[in-house]
């Protein structure tokens, strides 16, 4: 299994230029790069190809764009901008070499039925995998362990996919919005491992299911998720490609970047070496 960085850890401590050196210095293999605050800040100053070039000398190669953020449920003019934002990516995505966009479904204080999210997940994503495949990406729908996020759970999201029944639709399972919202480790277990093409390693304070929020994280190990069922159920069903750290905790961002970014590798490595061969470099 190759060994990831989800920007979200370093949100308020660092950028991407900064990342990458980090990252590249202490052995990760795959970035995922936020597209919504650390690119764009990114390319204020410089250009996309030297981006590119960033990548073809390093070690490290672009794993996802992270993310295309409220795909579906949306307005005409909403649904215009995922899709214009989303052709954009792509552009970028070719000449990066990316693999995946991060697709994050629509939060919302609107009760909406869950046929109706089904049937609009299914058209988007059908859309935009018709979008992406002359540029060999694929879409990672990442379901958000919240009440109030339209897709919240692994069952709902996997049978989303399912539908889809597309090569390049999948999921990304974060542990986190795993545990959240009381996803069923049975319907992991019936799940094709092929279906997942990310997955998000965290951990969390112990709150009731409905009350966590993201900066609730914590460093993988040392929190209340059972990420030995998860893991070891991943391995079952035959996935071991890629894990990427992921947390939003106020106080980690209080630390000095090149600390988290080690500190993220050690405790994620401890955890999931204990069930596929992930190696420091």
């Amino acid at each position: 299994m190759k060994l990831c960085f989800n920007e979200a850890t370093t949100l308020e401590n660092s950028n991407l230029a900064k990342d990458l050196e980090l990252c590249e210095k202490h052995g990760y293999d795959f970035i995922e790069i936020r597209t919504m605050d650390k690119l764009p800040e990114y390319l204020k100053e410089r250009s996309i190809d030297e981006l590119a070039e960033f990548f073809n000398k390093s070690h490290i190669k672009p794993l996802a764009f992270n993310a295309l953020v409220f795909f579906n449920n949306r307005d005409e003019a909403g649904y215009k901008a995922i899709i214009d934002e989303f052709k954009e990516m792509m552009v970028m995505a070719q000449k990066l070499g990316v693999k995946y966009v991060v697709a994050v479904p629509l939060v919302t204080e609107e009760k909406i039925l869950k046929e109706d999210i089904k049937s609009s997940c299914v058209k988007v994503l059908t859309e935009l995998s018709d979008i992406a495949e002359p540029y060999g990406v694929k879409i990672a729908v990442e379901f958000v362990g919240h009440p109030q996020c339209t897709v919240n759970t692994f069952g709902q999201a996997y049978d989303i996919v399912e539908t889809v029944n597309r090569d390049n639709v999948g999921l990304v399972l974060d542990c986190f919005h795993f545990h959240a919202m009381g996803s069923n480790l049975d319907d992991l277990k019936k799940a094709d491992g092929s279906k997942i093409f990310i997955l998000h390693i965290d951990d969390t304070e112990n709150f009731p299911i409905g009350f966590l929020t993201d900066e609730d994280r914590v460093w993988p190990g040392l929190g209340a998720i059972d990420l030995d069922s998860i893991l070891s159920t991943l391995k079952q069903i035959g996935y071991g490609d890629v894990v990427s750290v992921e947390l939003f905790r106020p106080e980690y961002y209080k630390l000095d970047a090149e600390e988290a970014i080690k500190t993220a590798k050690e405790t994620t490595i401890g955890v999931v070496s204990k069930y596929f061969d992930l190696q420091p470099v």
